[in-house]
């Protein structure tokens, strides 16, 4: 948001092209009485058998709506289970302070 670039302007342009080509599909929010902000992580230990690198994934809502999902692997090698969710949590949690000191 801070630094955007063509590749981000692509990405866009890409999201749109397909909400016009399907104009049966929606992005539905519901109003459910309360504007609460969850995060949920996940991760994957040493999943990749290449590299031994972990993926983390984690989705953020607001209001009980998705807003946010992301899924990549970790640039390290976590030596145990308890590192790569620390590091899956971490990425939640910095997401979740842009989300709160972002203007509304």
């Amino acid at each position: 948001m801070h630094d955007p670039r063509k590749d981000h302007m692509d990405a866009v342009y890409q999201i749109l092209r397909y909400l016009k080509s399907a104009p049966r599909k929606e992005l539905i929010f519901r109003k459910n009485g309360h504007v609460s902000i969850k995060d949920y992580c996940n991760f994957d230990w040493a999943s990749c058998a290449d590299d031994r690198r972990s993926t983390t994934g984690y989705c953020i809502f607001i209001g009980g709506n998705l807003v946010w999902w992301k899924s990549k692997k970790q640039p390290v090698v976590a030596r145990s289970t308890a590192e790569a969710e620390y590091r899956a949590m971490t990425l939640g949690v910095v997401e979740l302070l842009w989300l709160k000191i972002s203007p509304h």
